[in-house]
């Protein structure tokens, strides 16, 4: 019988998508919960709605976990709903991922979808050589 070690089946955690960098542009803290997010990075990384997401705050360094609903699309809203609104605040910088489970054996060929943002939240597009498939981030 293979070890634990050896077991190429076992299931692990790997980021799926990541929204990078994007600023705060409101809190509602009579929200029910949630983070709101522009459709448009939601696509690009990969993230759903209703799914769970962690956030980071850069500024303030709290972290947190809570799940994405749709914004109005090409809004850049990225927007902190509920009580996390007394953590994470407007104009601070986070960091938004999505993870998801894959066998082992799949991890060397996983690539996550990354995305990096202007300072209105609107995709970079990627360097030249993100574009030559030599970086997993992704723009445009």
């Amino acid at each position: 019988m293979d070890s634990p070690a050896e077991d190429r089946s076992v299931l692990r955690s790997v980021l799926r998508g990541k929204i990078h960098r994007a600023l705060v542009t409101g809190a509602d803290l009579n929200y029910e919960g949630s983070i709101t997010l522009d459709p448009e990075l939601m696509e690009l990384s990969g993230i759903e709605e209703w799914e769970q997401v962690a956030v980071l705050d850069v500024t303030n360094g709290a972290r947190l976990e809570t799940y994405a609903i749709r914004g109005i699309p090409g809004s850049g809203e990225v927007c902190i709903n509920g009580a996390a609104a007394h953590l994470v605040h407007p104009g601070d910088l986070v960091i938004i991922l999505a993870f998801e489970w894959i066998r082992s054996e799949h991890v060397a060929d996983h690539t996550p979808r990354i995305v990096r943002v202007t300072a209105e939240n609107r995709p970079l597009e990627p360097t030249a050589t993100e574009q030559s498939g030599h970086g997993p981030i992704r723009g445009f």
